[in-house]
């Protein structure tokens, strides 16, 4: 699946079943469903990717001290640009992981 293949499930009323839990919690947290994203993301806690989502997920819930730590737990430092350029950057990083 390209970004683009992703990006136009979006406008599906579901997620569709062959997503990964990565491209499903980005999927979910596009359509406002931030709980059910953070479930998946807390799932994997030991991956990398997956703890740059969680701490994506707590920079949009405003939540800067959360969001570090997963920051740090993913070894990474907090993101530069745009919640925006984050959930894209996040995209990019779960289809190439597949």
């Amino acid at each position: 699946m390209t970004a683009a293949e992703f990006t136009a499930t979006l406008t599906a009323a579901a997620p569709p079943a062959h997503l990964s839990p990565l491209l499903r919690a980005l999927w979910l947290e596009h359509h406002g469903q931030w709980e059910d994203a953070h479930d998946l993301a807390q799932q994997e806690e030991t991956d990398p990717l997956a703890c740059w989502l969680h701490a994506y997920l707590h920079r949009r819930e405003g939540d800067p001290g959360n969001a570090g730590y997963w920051y740090r737990r993913a070894g990474r430092g907090r993101f530069a640009g745009s919640e925006a350029e984050e959930w894209q950057a996040l995209v990019h990083a779960a289809l190439e992981k597949e």
